[in-house]
């Protein structure tokens, strides 16, 4: 089975990279099915309605979300009722929404995707590791294709994360920092891991945001309200091979670009 995992979506500019691009990379490496952070893709702030279900028309089969996920309001209006988007599992219980689910891919395969939240720098969730552990021994029996979406901001938390879950996994793939990572691999016990995929949205930005207004808070210190940049669109993404037995045999690191 060929997994396509898409960074960050950011903004119409992401949405646009996902329309022209999308049909195109599926086709040149084989995917049978999609993963994409969508925890920006409402002009850099959370998700709607309207754009989850336009980008599943484009092809994405799963959206994964992360710390912007309660951005946008609307998504209360349809979270504990889709199950094609994910929140972070790691969420107290009672949370809307879910953290995993297990998919029918084509031919009947099943595909299991889960969507954690780091700690590091970000909001003190419950534990990552441990919630991976319960949430892989409950998926196993069912299903050996398993997709980890880790959204963190620290390098070494990531790396951390991959070799817990070595072996018992087919990917860990880290979201957020939207900033692609050149360490793809396959770790030894058979786990595709990259620090992170990188963002699908504006180039020339600062993570999305305009450059003059990113560096005028850097510069002064602030408060400033951020716009999503405009202008050439990149697309970030891994395809990921996965053998029957759940185990990644090969990683490929994807970066495109696209005048909008």
């Amino acid at each position: 089975m060929n997994i396509l995992m898409i960074g960050d979506i950011v903004s119409r500019v992401g949405r646009k990279a996902i329309r022209e691009l999308l049909p195109e990379i599926v086709e040149k490496h084989d995917i049978d099915f999609v993963v994409a952070n969508g925890e920006n893709a409402a002009g850099g702030n959370g998700i709607t309605t309207e754009i989850a279900f336009e980008l599943y028309q484009m092809g994405v089969d799963v959206l994964t979300m992360g710390n912007h996920v309660w951005d946008n309001r609307d998504i209360f209006n349809f979270i504990d009722s889709e199950n094609r988007i994910l929140r972070p599992g790691n969420y107290p219980e009672g949370t809307p929404g879910r953290g995993f689910f297990i998919y029918r891919a084509p031919h009947g395969k099943k595909v299991g995707v889960i969507n954690l939240s780091g700690r590091v720098f970000l909001a003190n969730l419950d534990c990552p590791f441990r919630m991976a552990d319960r949430i892989v021994s409950e998926m196993a029996p069912e299903t050996q294709c398993i997709l980890v979406d880790f959204h963190a901001e620290a390098t070494s938390e990531k790396v951390a994360f991959g070799w817990h879950l070595d072996g018992r996994v087919s990917a860990v793939v880290g979201t957020h920092t939207h900033i692609q990572t050149a360490d793809e691999r396959v770790l030894p016990g058979g786990t595709a891991f990259i620090t992170d995929v990188g963002m699908t949205g504006p180039r020339d930005s600062v993570l999305g945001i305009k450059v003059d207004l990113a560096v005028q808070k850097f510069r002064t210190q602030m408060p400033i309200r951020f716009e999503a940049a405009t202008g050439v669109a990149q697309f970030n993404a891994v395809a990921i091979k996965i053998n029957d037995k759940g185990k990644a045999e090969q990683i490929t690191r994807i970066q495109r670009y696209i005048t909008v």
